[in-house]
């Protein structure tokens, strides 16, 4: 129990943040404008506060005192004095209780009052007002925290890119429905941990999960008041923490806990990180933590200093400009490798970390080096999103040495190739091919290229077969949010049907999606529950819809959900053993070995190389020859119609039949005794051979 009147000592001003050390506990906050910092302990319900004390000593613009009676599990926040003076950029209000940005854990729920702005909802003034009102009663709570945890003999599974196979879920969407996973873990880590999810996830054969944000963040008070979640997680609050909700007992160590579980099945964990904004929104958003703490040094500020520079589309973008702001973010992903031991990060909006004074983006910019020289970070695997809203937003490829990128143009090329559009073969093969375009320099090697068919954001696989038009109007903003031209193509009927032409021509589509990801040169990311038709009734922009929407169902299957989810398994176990999708370097388009086969061929149908006015062509068919031994034949056909296609080099190699999308779960045809020479595709089909010397 913290005393009214706690003893309180000069403390360091490192590490930053309240660290626990055997006998009492040091706070160290920075703010290079703060006036006084208040430190406020509360009681074991973060209901009432028990003591407010002055942190006693300002070092190197690092305010912190050290408490000799505070144990682990101590709850706390911070006042911090200052000037309230928005048109220079300073939001300081001590009646705000705010939240540590180092903060390892948080305790109770934030409950939207006005009392949370620093000004007067509602005054004429706006932010230019001043609101005396305390927040403390409906904000969460930092909690002291002792890091002791056994990882035993834990290990990195250290996956090599060329086997990495990313899948992207959410913590609680992809458990809350599991019935293999008890009630009570359900939505939560240890759901995740769970045998019957990891079994799952093994047997797939995925390598590497990418969590969705874990961070603590709020629901935004808008969505609140509409009855929905922030549910993606893109709202972060706290860098340190993991977010309580899925927490089943409040421990942090849960987290802990389930990482080590999936690294003794094999299983890497991946972060989806969001560094580039905060939970603060803009100059009328709450004031919860950074905000309040140093407003100025926190944020890109407009050149009238009232106003943020926002390129996420957020209301406020963090600058890592100022060194302690870069600090927190290197410290940060440290922690989580170091403390918590996950493997990697995927960052969202990621160019809005690398943009500088005059907004440009830099591929040597302070952040990028800070990453690229630390023993640490500099060994786990990297992934940026590489589009934000500001100038020049979209940087595929530019990212430095080391880091792997989400391929949006892989996405909407394969889309729209097996959507049927003309003129995309060009483009189509070159991101088949690893996309060296973009990722062919500075030594640079497919793993680079993550593809992506679909992910969080956006439709399912499902919905990107069955639908032509976006379908968000749960998300109460009139269906005007979420992407206008998804390059889907709903088969003849939006949505479902019972047509039986139509449903397999969608189940075939699937399969094709599947097989054109998983037999490209790169890096694959499957999203959770599209190996067995997950369905968000059209709705492509799902981040607040914590319900049956989003969540993965394991029980309402269809009979031919079992059967794409075998295909998956099949699709997986081809990539990993066939060398040529283990492959780390370009193909260059030359014989592999003198006066034998190329190592990559593009082919018609008729088993003849593409012609250079073959490329301009509205074809929609393409084939190619993996001249690797063993030698492999992938041939496509996106057209409305059947094609013969002939097999190349039939004299010298006897090619037999590996799978046809055109089958059920990938069955084989069955086909005469004889070699296969010339093969009939039906229309949007694709298959695989493999050769055989005669």
């Amino acid at each position: 129990m913290i005393a009214a009147k706690p003893r309180v000592e000069a403390g360091l001003p490192h590490p930053l943040g309240a660290t626990w050390d055997g006998k009492g506990a040091n706070f160290a906050l920075f703010s290079a404008n703060a006036e006084k910092v208040e430190l406020c302990i509360f009681d074991a319900r973060g209901r009432r506060e028990l003591a407010r004390v002055t942190l006693p000593e300002y070092t190197d613009e690092v305010w912190h005192g050290y408490l000799p009676d505070a144990r682990p599990g101590t709850l706390y926040g911070y006042r911090v004095y200052g000037p309230y003076d928005p048109p220079h950029g300073h939001r300081f209000n001590h009646h705000k209780l705010l939240l540590d940005p180092y903060a390892k854990a948080l305790a109770g729920k934030l409950r939207w009052t006005d009392a949370h702005y620093g000004y007067r909802i509602g005054s004429h003034r706006e932010d230019l007002s001043f609101d005396r009102r305390d927040n403390a009663s409906a904000m969460p709570k930092c909690v002291v925290v002792e890091s002791a945890f056994t990882w035993g003999a834990d290990r990195r599974p250290a996956v090599p890119w060329t086997d990495t196979v990313f899948y992207e879920l959410h913590v609680k969407g992809f458990t809350i429905q599991h019935p293999g996973v008890a009630p009570a873990m359900r939505g939560t880590y240890s759901g995740l941990a769970a045998p019957a999810t990891i079994e799952y996830l093994r047997d797939l054969g995925v390598t590497t999960l990418e969590l969705l944000p874990v961070h603590a963040f709020v629901d935004d008070r808008r969505l609140v008041e509409a009855k929905l979640r922030n549910y993606w997680g893109y709202n972060s609050i706290g860098f340190f923490a993991p977010e309580p909700r899925y927490l089943l007992a409040g421990d942090p160590n849960e987290f802990k806990t389930m990482v080590k579980h999936l690294h003794e099945a094999g299983i890497e964990v991946v972060l989806d990180v969001v560094y580039n904004h905060t939970a603060e929104g803009n100059h009328l958003g709450p004031t919860l933590s950074f905000k309040g703490i140093d407003n100025a040094t926190y944020y890109r500020l407009a050149s009238d200093e009232r106003y943020y520079e926002d390129v996420t589309g957020t209301g406020n973008t963090l600058d890592l400009r100022h060194p302690r702001v870069l600090q927190m973010v290197m410290d940060s992903l440290r922690y989580w490798v170091e403390e918590m031991h996950v493997d990697g990060f995927r960052f969202d909006l990621a160019p809005a970390l690398a943009r500088e004074d005059n907004g440009g983006f830099r591929r040597d910019a302070a952040f990028f080096k800070a990453i690229q020289q630390d023993p640490l970070l500099s060994r786990v695997k990297m992934i940026a999103e590489p589009w934000d809203l500001g100038p020049g937003g979209y940087q595929l490829g530019n990212f430095p040495p080391g880091w792997s990128e989400w391929n949006g143009k892989y996405r909407d090329t394969v889309r729209r190739f097996w959507r049927g559009d003309p003129g995309v073969l060009p483009e189509l093969v070159t991101r088949l091919a690893g996309s060296s375009d973009a990722f062919a320099h500075n030594g640079r090697h497919p793993r680079a290229s993550v593809n992506i068919v679909t992910v969080h954001d956006g439709f399912t696989l499902n919905d990107l077969v069955s639908y032509d038009h976006k379908h968000n109007e749960a998300n109460h903003e009139d269906n005007r949010d979420g992407a206008g031209d998804n390059y889907s193509w709903n088969c003849g009927v939006e949505g479902p049907t019972n047509d039986p032409e139509i449903v397999n021509l969608r189940e075939r589509q699937k399969r094709n999606f599947f097989a054109t990801l998983l037999l490209s040169l790169g890096t694959p990311l499957i999203l959770a529950g599209d190996e067995h038709g997950r369905t968000q009734r059209g709705n492509n922009n799902a981040y607040c819809q914590d319900n049956e929407i989003s969540w993965v169902d394991w029980t309402d299957m269809s009979p031919r959900d079992p059967a794409l989810e075998e295909f998956v398994k099949m699709m997986l176990r081809v990539r990993r053993e066939h060398p040529a999708f283990k492959r780390d370097t370009f193909y260059r388009g030359e014989p592999v070995e003198p006066g034998g086969h190329k190592d990559i061929a593009w082919m018609r149908p008729d088993a003849r190389e593409m012609a250079p006015e073959d490329w301009v062509s509205e074809r929609r068919t393409i084939g190619f020859f993996l001249g690797a031994r063993p030698t492999l034949f992938v041939a496509m056909n996106a057209a409305s119609e059947d094609v013969d296609f002939a097999l190349p080099d039939a004299a010298q190699l006897a090619w037999s039949l590996v799978l046809d999308t055109a089958m059920e779960g990938g069955a084989r045809r069955e086909l005469p005794a004889d070699r296969i020479s010339v093969y009939p595709m039906i229309s949007r089909s694709l298959a695989v051979f493999a050769g055989h010397d005669q």
